[in-house]
């Protein structure tokens, strides 16, 4: 149940982030948006790294989401990704059968959420002999969107979706 009113004929998802302080779930929704349209990461290393927060928040529609499947954009290779990736990754965290970035994209979600001040030189090293600065900043992005979006929907108890719906234009 939602905690905060919704009536009764809306879907409190929708509601809340189409509804409810707008000039704020606006830009929220297109930060969401951006991450699953432009980030510059391979889809195994994205989806490794996503995977790794929808395990961590607990989100079994999250961990039932593929993004090559379901954001127009993405789908250039929707059979890219077998689904013994995500049960290993998504289900069991295993990092087996993964290359180096696609493991330091899991990693690096997964210390985000879990040991955000415990990311040490060495690690930081690791993460800088397989990525650019660009793409490290483009993977805390997507992995920040995801741990607080994420969450903003279950602390809310809002997502029985758990999605952002894309951004509405409004009047001016």
């Amino acid at each position: 149940m939602p905690r905060i009113t919704v009536p009764v004929e809306k879907d409190p998802l929708i509601y809340v982030w189409t509804e409810l302080a707008p000039p704020l779930t606006e830009v929220a929704g297109q930060y969401s948006s951006a991450v699953y349209e432009k980030s510059s990461l391979s889809l195994r290393e994205f989806e490794a790294a996503r995977i790794t927060m929808a395990r961590i928040n607990r989100c079994a529609i999250c961990i039932g989401w593929r993004t090559a499947r379901d954001v127009p954009g993405r789908s250039d290779d929707p059979d890219e990704i077998p689904e013994s990736f995500y049960d290993a990754v998504g289900v069991h965290g295993n990092l087996e059968g993964l290359d180096e970035r696609e493991r330091l994209a899991a990693e690096f979600s997964e210390r985000y959420a879990l040991d955000h001040l415990g990311m040490d030189n060495a690690f930081w090293d690791r993460l800088h002999d397989h990525f650019s600065d660009d793409e490290l900043v483009d993977l805390a992005l997507c992995v920040g969107s995801w741990l607080a979006l994420g969450r903003f929907n279950q602390v809310f108890d809002i997502d029985g979706g758990c999605r952002v719906p894309a951004p509405v234009s409004r009047p001016a």
